[in-house]
Order: structure tokens, then sequence, then C-alpha cells
């Protein structure tokens, strides 16, 4: 398959999934979304691809990133790229240069919220040469009418939408590999058993 998306070639960037920031959302249920957030991270360290964290104004009303993500992620956590206010991470030096330094063309994007943190950054990941796909039921909008129209601004400019168990059978390839075992038993334990 042409472009596929592997563990070889993807990162994953997890954008401002922060305690205040997480309260505003309301297209999407939040238990969802930090579920299907968690089955990227855990995927993600469990395959050793490589992961950045960010977050923006801490001290203010957005806060810390989520608990749950900050424990399955304690070293990502530590090593997470605070912005000062940049809505477009992208554009945050740190940031770039973390991105950059991971040397991965294909770029795995989800966070809080779509409409405003995820669409600025997916695109201009593009523009600069990337491929990005967005997990769409890992990030959240105030408003669907605002994931929807983000949505449709990111495909139009060539980001690829996707799920959590979309991408996870993408990175997976086939169940019986060493990582595919991994990535089954990932989204069996948190996700498939739940249903």
């Amino acid at each position: 398959m042409k472009n596929l998306f592997t563990i070889e070639n993807s990162a994953l960037l997890l954008i401002d999934h922060q305690v205040g920031t997480m309260n505003w959302v309301r297209s999407l249920d939040l238990d969802v979304i930090k579920t299907n957030t968690l089955v990227l991270a855990k995927s993600a360290q469990a395959t050793g691809m490589p992961i950045l964290l960010t977050s923006s104004m801490e001290t203010q009303a957005q806060g810390l990133l989520f608990a749950e993500l900050q424990q399955v992620l304690p070293d990502a956590y530590k090593d997470r790229i605070q912005r000062e206010g940049q809505v477009d991470c992208m554009t945050d030096q740190n940031f770039r240069a973390a991105v950059e330094a991971m040397q991965r063309n294909n770029l795995i994007m989800a966070g809080i919220t779509t409409d405003v943190c995820i669409v600025y950054p997916a695109i201009t990941a593009v523009e600069a040469g990337y491929q990005v796909q967005v997990v769409v039921d890992a990030c959240g909008s105030p408003t669907k009418l605002g994931d929807e129209i983000a949505l449709r601004r990111m495909e139009k400019a060539g980001v690829i939408l996707t799920t959590t168990n979309q991408l996870i059978a993408e990175l997976g390839q086939n169940w019986s590999s060493v990582n595919g075992s991994k990535l089954i038993a990932i989204l069996f334990e948190d996700i498939l058993s739940k249903l």
C-alpha cells in the first residue's frame, strides 16, 4: 500500500490534551477521547515509536496534561514541549526542532481542540512536506460544527483523517507479528473488550 504509515516511519504527536481544555469539549464524549488517546500512547510506547507531547500555557485555564496520560508516558511527559501560547505548535521553535529530530516523515496527530490546536499544526506539517494523519476520535472541539469545519479544512489541505482502530490496524498490518501482537492486545484490552 502506497504511503503506508508504519511503526518504523511514523511518530506520534499528542497536542494539548490538557485538563482545562478538555473540559471545553462537547463534540465527542470525553471518556472516548481519553481512552483513544491512551491507546495511541500505549501503542507507540509498546512498539518504540517516537512520541512527542506538548502543552500550552499550563499555568492558565488550560492546565496540565490529563493525569492518566502523564502516568502512561512519564518520560515523554517529563520531556514535553511547554509552549507559551502559540496556537500552531509547529510554529514553536522547540516543538518544530523536536519533530525534526525524530526524523520521521509520517506524523500521527491527536489533541484538544480539533478546531484550534490540531487544524493549524496538521496543515502546517503537510505544507512542510510531512504526511499527516489526524486521529479524529482522540480529538474534540466545543461544538460539533467546529469539529466538522476543522476536519473539512484539514482534509482539503491533504491531511488524512483516521480513527484509533483504523490507525492501529494500519500500524500493525499483521496481528501475528511481534508488534502486531502488542497492538491487538492493547486494542482488545482498552477498547474491544468494553464494547
